[in-house]
């Protein structure tokens, strides 16, 4: 995606603001909220690896444990008539549930 920036597993948003001809991210895979802004996208590098050290630094001096981004698990709730013809469609390709539905989930993203 080509207005999403990564570092350390934290991926931020990023937006143009032309009012004040500058950039902004907000990270956007955590709950807690982690802001920052550059002229250029050199600065807005430079501010997003800052405020994602600063924001950990800030967690570990309050006692509390950083959020880390999504692990990549997470429970999903499907109708029962859909969770059989997807577990069937799954076993027919060959496939385990999680590869299958993975797969659909990517191809659906990135279309």
């Amino acid at each position: 995606m080509k207005d999403m920036m990564e570092y350390n597993g934290y991926v931020a948003r990023i937006e143009y603001d032309d009012q004040d001809d500058s950039f902004y991210g907000i990270v956007s895979n955590i709950a807690d909220t982690i802001h920052f802004e550059g002229r250029s996208v050199r600065e807005l590098k430079k501010a997003f690896k800052e405020s994602v050290e600063e924001y950990i630094n800030f967690c570990e001096e309050q006692g509390k444990q950083p959020e880390k981004p999504f692990s990549g698990k997470f429970l999903l709730r499907l109708p029962p008539d859909l969770h059989r013809e997807t577990a069937i469609a799954a076993k027919s390709a060959g496939k385990s549930l999680n590869v299958f539905v993975t797969e659909c989930l990517d191809r659906a993203l990135h279309l």
